[in-house]
């Protein structure tokens, strides 16, 4: 006689496997807070959501140039500020010394101190070594600077980094002028500071000066015929009068450069905020994909454990009844 026919106790297992089952999956979503942590859970969400995360990063580090981009923005900023200062003072002084009586050698003096000034201004406008204000050799001064500004996913499925991009020297159609002195100096080697507001000697070239007026020479360019602002006992009326025009013709030129730059900054903080809401959007969408409803497993797992417990004590009934029987035939 044959007493393996069980069927209460195979019920009550298949029914605790499939609790149980259920309770790791619960038991899962709970832990990571995800619904969909793998693709077997649902390739589709999983692909988007990895594909999403994937951009996010990316875009992540479009926040961090940007935010380098600000700092040396708003560095340079304040230097073209300072010296626009700086050079004002330099105006007010050569005005000045046009009053009768006015000692020119003591301002003069005054003078150098003020264009010692602004180069020390302009060299000190740097973040992370890079300055905007000063050309050298390592910069193209026709080639725009360019910032990325944001990361960007074609319909097709192709990527590409969109960019700012300024152009610092405008280039120039034709001979060079003095609005293609986009920088504060112009330091480069192969040049005649033509590039800088400070170094260029285009400013007295139209205004047909005497003299090849400069507020100060390039370090490294060809300055030959070039003469630096300054006074001295025997400086004429007439040179005076040139260099005063000379220096407010850089003046207005410089005002140029610093309301460039503003724009830039302003432009830089707009694609900044528009950054850090695409990033909170793009998570918050990842997460309506993928992320579990934690009130609802908590719900769930709390329902499951009870089944849990419910389906052990069954399973406990059954194999009690089945060892009853089993029992009554035991000495047959």
């Amino acid at each position: 006689m044959s007493i393996y026919q069980r069927t209460s106790v195979d019920a009550a297992l298949y029914v605790l496997r499939d609790i149980n089952r259920n309770m790791t999956v619960t038991q899962n979503h709970v832990t990571t807070g995800l619904r969909v942590e793998k693709a077997q859970d649902n390739a589709a969400y999983w692909s988007v959501a990895t594909t999403a995360r994937s951009d996010n990063k990316a875009l992540s580090a479009v926040q961090d140039a940007l935010g380098m981009a600000a700092a040396t923005m708003g560095t340079a900023s304040a230097g073209v500020d300072s010296v626009i200062d700086v050079v004002t003072e330099i105006k007010a002084k050569l005005v000045a010394a046009t009053e009768q009586g006015v000692d020119k050698t003591k301002v003069g003096e005054e003078l150098e101190q003020l264009k010692a000034q602004l180069r020390s201004v302009s060299e000190g406008a740097g973040f992370n070594n890079d300055n905007w204000i000063i050309l050298d050799n390592t910069t193209t001064p026709t080639q725009p600077r360019q910032i990325p500004a944001s990361f960007i996913r074609n319909s097709d499925g192709t990527v590409s980094v969109g960019m700012l991009s300024y152009h610092i020297d405008i280039p120039p159609s034709g001979a060079t002028s003095s609005k293609d002195a986009r920088y504060v100096i112009d330091d480069r080697a192969g040049g005649t500071g033509e590039y800088g507001v400070l170094t260029s000697a285009y400013f007295a070239t139209e205004l047909g000066t005497t003299q090849t007026w400069v507020l100060t020479k390039s370090k490294n360019g060809n300055t030959a015929g070039q003469t630096e602002i300054g006074l001295t006992a025997t400086t004429s009326k007439q040179d005076l009068n040139d260099m005063i025009s000379v220096v407010d013709a850089a003046l207005g030129q410089l005002t140029t450069v610093g309301s460039a730059f503003g724009a830039l900054e302003k432009r830089i903080s707009i694609q900044d905020d528009f950054a850090k809401n695409l990033s909170d959007n793009i998570t918050s969408g990842i997460g309506r994909l993928v992320d579990a409803d934690m009130e609802a497993e908590s719900s769930k797992l709390k329902a499951l454990q009870t089944q849990q417990q419910l389906g052990l004590q069954a399973l406990n009934i059954a194999n009690a009844s089945y060892d009853k029987v089993r029992q009554l035939f035991q000495n047959f």
